[in-house]
């Protein structure tokens, strides 16, 4: 009685699951992605009234690594599986956006409320009677974990996952009882949108830092600007490039912060990664007096093995959580407000610009008389290929470490996992950028290039692609197993081959007919440039599977400097 009174009470009662996910449409979510499972079955009856559709991944591992993509894409995106066996199938996926800063709300379907306080002996269990175990796991990768057990919270629970999941830019975790699912909560408060603006700064600290940014920079002799990946995350590339414009100071990228900056804008000048960079960038960075860096993450691959060479004392870090400069810290002062205010109050008669190097996809001079496809001059042919507003998808491997080497054109979207590196993470991700795109409107070519190696992992995924007509191209670089593994340590080592596949006959195995698929080989420079200059080829209007052969041992010169770096880390006693 007590519950049909609540209920009554009620100004709109619509269901747990229907609350859910029209808050997921709302926020900008279209495709769901996730495996089925009997403690889900019920909510996902739900998603269609919410305009929300169902993908289906061939397992929860890759279902995470295309949320992973989605979000990237899309801004946010959402996963279910069901408890135990799927969640945990999902929880590497899950681990690698956390560590990357990806926005995924993760919705598990779980045992009954009055199971679990009963202690049941239920499958997807160990058996013990804990049903707090895995949530536990996901606390460490979630920066919001809610167990959706009260109807009179849930709908609180939801919104404020929600909201964190969007502005902290990071997984959330949602438990979903089966006995909460249909469930009445109050309805009326889907009127009010989520409020997902970014916090604002106090105004009196942000000023300050403001002025002390702006103390420096006006007496920088030779300042640069370095973008990294957090400046994707968490939005603050407007910021990026009105800086950019007002004062045309030398902008570089960091290989997590590739995409970020026009790379044919007349200030862009390379991407910078210590000592892995090109001789020429790493002079110009290492040189400058004081280097604005923006959204820094710096790992170990991301700065080829710690090997920056600048002092703090010469750096302003802006991140989406504190502001630094040289050695202060200001905490809570985040860094889209100060950028606004550094843009609106920057005295450009007072910037020194000098200008940094040029960059192109120099293509002859990494030209040879051999008709052997080269790392050297694959890349740079690649920036030929490309067109604005393309998704370029990159695994951890030879294709990360290529990329650098690649100009883009304005609009390019870089997708690659740099820091977490789970071989195989870019063919889900692949998937889910390719969706988020048609989900988004745009007409947009999704590309991946990924190792021999890395596509065994995740292969299954492309039948998903295939089932929703994802229109991707795919470039599969064979040379015969894990070459980053190799430049690190093994080069010959068994535990660094694979098995050799018959890769053009893959699609046909996952179903795609010849209307869906095209497959070719590439095995000299002749047949590349024929297919990169093929019209149809160009159009991209089904899946092109691409397998291109290269040797055993070329490695992109920024992978043999990085996996040499990471070899002497790996092998420090102290």
């Amino acid at each position: 009685m007590a519950l049909d009174i609540r209920t009554q009470a009620l100004k709109q009662p619509v269901d747990v699951a229907e609350y859910l996910f029209t808050r997921l449409h709302q926020i900008g979510v279209r495709s769901v992605h996730g495996v089925p499972g009997d403690y889900n079955l019920v909510a996902l009856d739900y998603l269609s009234k919410s305009n929300l559709k169902w993908v289906g991944s061939v397992n929860e591992l890759n279902a995470a690594y295309a949320a992973d993509g989605y979000a990237r894409v899309k801004g946010i995106s959402a996963l279910i599986t069901t408890f135990g066996v799927g969640e945990l199938s999902a929880i590497n996926g899950i681990a690698g956006a956390f560590s990357e800063h990806i926005p995924v709300v993760h919705i598990v379907g779980c045992p009954s409320t009055i199971s679990q306080r009963n202690g049941m002996l239920l499958h997807h269990t160990l058996g013990n009677g804990d049903f707090n175990v895995f949530a536990n796991m996901n606390t460490e990768i979630s920066c919001a974990l809610a167990k959706l057990n009260n109807p009179s919270e849930i709908a609180d629970q939801i919104d404020h996952a929600l909201r964190q999941c969007y502005i902290r830019s990071r997984p959330v975790y949602l438990l979903l009882p089966t006995d909460m699912v249909q469930k009445k909560i109050e309805g009326e408060r889907l009127k009010q949108p989520i409020d997902l603006s970014e916090p604002k700064n106090e105004e009196e600290r942000e000023d300050y830092v403001v002025d002390v940014v702006l103390k420096y920079l006006h007496n920088a002799k030779n300042p640069v600007i370095l973008v990294d990946a957090c400046a994707i995350r968490h939005r603050v590339l407007n910021e990026v490039h009105d800086l950019v414009n007002k004062t045309n100071l030398p902008v570089f990228v960091t290989p997590m912060g590739k995409g970020a900056v026009n790379e044919n804008h007349p200030s862009y000048s390379g991407v910078y990664a210590g000592s892995g960079s090109l001789p020429e960038v790493m002079d110009r960075v290492d040189s400058a007096d004081l280097i604005l860096t923006i959204g820094a993450l710096k790992s170990d691959f991301n700065t080829a093995g710690f090997s920056y060479r600048t002092s703090q004392l010469n750096t302003i870090d802006f991140h989406s959580t504190h502001c630094v400069v040289r050695y202060s810290e200001y905490p809570g002062v985040t860094m889209k407000g100060v950028l606004r205010k550094v843009i609106d109050r920057v005295d450009v008669n007072k910037i020194s610009v000098q200008p940094g190097p040029k960059v192109v996809n120099d293509v002859a001079r990494n030209t040879d008389q051999s008709p052997t496809v080269t790392q050297a001059w694959f890349w740079p042919r690649i920036g030929e290929y490309l067109r604005e507003h393309d998704i370029v998808v990159t695994e951890t491997g030879t294709a990360n470490f290529g990329i650098w080497g690649t100009k883009f054109p304005n609009g390019t979207t870089a997708l690659s996992q740099v820091l977490w590196g789970s071989i195989g993470w870019s063919v889900g991700a692949c998937q889910g950028a390719a969706l988020a795109a048609r989900d988004s409107g745009r007409d947009r070519r999704t590309i991946l290039f990924v190792g021999d190696g890395s596509l065994q992992l995740t292969v299954q995924e492309i039948s998903t692609m295939i089932r929703h007509n994802l229109k991707v191209t795919i470039f599969v670089i064979c040379n015969e197993g894990f070459t980053i593994e190799r430049c690190i340590h093994g080069k010959e080592a068994v535990y660094n081959d694979i098995s050799e596949w018959r890769w053009t006959d893959i699609p046909k195995v996952f179903g795609g007919t010849d209307n869906k698929v095209a497959t070719h080989q590439v095995k000299t420079k002749e047949q590349l440039e024929s297919l990169l200059s093929d019209k149809e080829f160009n159009a991209a209007d089904k899946i092109h599977f691409v397998e291109v052969h290269m040797p055993k041992h070329d490695a992109p010169r920024a992978l043999i400097l990085t996996a040499e770096a990471s070899a002497k880390v790996n092998a420090r006693d102290s």
